[in-house]
């Protein structure tokens, strides 16, 4: 799933910058609002997918006990998550209830207006951090903040950038003026227009499965409906398993595997659990990823 999320981010910032200058600040050349919405789009997908995928699958979600589970049978568990699994019940229960809000209702904030987009914004960004906290889910949390920062606008970024003379803000308050003065606009600007319209064109007709998808009570999650993978349909942890199973990998150094004295030892991973004396490890926002198919193999 978060190797499609990968291309599509990718995808979405080729057009995120003028194709011919390396400023930091080009002329004539802000973001175009079609890209921006592109992103707040990805985010919207993300997280709805997410949460729709819970409540039409597993029905521990609908229990508010699916976190009873998650922390001991999640792929890769990390240290922090062996005293989040300890929670009482009542914190676990919140937990869902948190985690519903942020995937279900949230994600229209998007709509409401630029105060409640920002404080989407903030709250996916806190979501996401949570998660990387409790678990070893790879880059994909980070990978999910990019287009959470779509969110916010300048002036709510503003506070990043220096107001000394010559800086990043007078140089943009320059160009505004200029722009606001009617100056005309350099041919390739118009060309970039007619690029960024198609783009738009682009995404709102791959999108139109990636919608009914998540109308459709049989919804899939982490599916792609175009073979470039630039507008997919995602999802997350739509059923919780409740024990933990472990392949175990032995070998033997004996040159008669079937000697009945040969000695069989088993293969340590760097991460997937295994040895109970050993402490689990923090691998985020690195990928072991023989370690995470290992926890795919157990189902089987």
């Amino acid at each position: 799933g978060w190797e499609s999320q990968l291309l599509e981010t990718g995808f979405l910032g080729i057009f995120l910058c003028p194709l011919w200058t390396l400023s930091r600040l080009p002329q004539h050349n802000p973001p175009s609002s079609i890209v921006i919405w592109g992103f707040r789009w990805l985010i919207f997908r993300i997280m709805l997918g997410a949460g729709l995928i819970k409540i039409r699958g597993d029905r521990c979600w609908r229990e508010l006990t699916c976190m009873d589970y998650h922390y001991e049978t999640q792929p890769v568990p990390n240290p922090i998550a062996y005293f989040m699994h300890r929670s009482p019940w009542w914190f676990h229960q919140f937990e869902t209830l948190v985690n519903h809000f942020i995937e279900l209702v949230v994600p229209f904030f998007l709509f409401l207006g630029r105060r409640m987009c920002i404080i989407h914004g903030i709250l996916q960004i806190l979501f996401q951090v949570l998660l990387i906290i409790s678990g070893n889910l790879s880059f994909l949390n980070w990978l999910t903040i990019v287009p959470s920062l779509a969110c916010f606008d300048d002036v709510s970024l503003g506070f990043l950038f220096s107001s000394m003379r010559g800086g990043v803000k007078e140089r943009v308050a320059q160009m505004q003026l200029k722009e606001a003065a009617g100056e005309r606009l350099p041919l390739g600007c118009y060309v970039r227009k007619v690029v960024n319209i198609s783009f738009g064109l682009l995404i709102a007709y791959l999108s139109i499965p990636v919608i009914l998808n998540l109308l459709n009570s049989r919804q899939v999650m982490n599916t792609s409906f175009n073979p470039l993978r630039i507008v997919n349909t995602y999802g997350a942890f739509g059923s919780i398993t409740k024990e933990r199973t472990e392949v175990i990998l032995q070998g033997t150094s004996s040159l008669d595997p079937n000697d009945p004295t040969a000695v069989w030892e088993e293969f340590d991973f760097k991460c997937k659990p295994g040895d109970l004396k050993r402490r689990p490890c923090f691998i985020t926002p690195y990928h072991y990823r023989l370690d995470w198919l290992m926890w795919f193999a157990a189902f089987q």
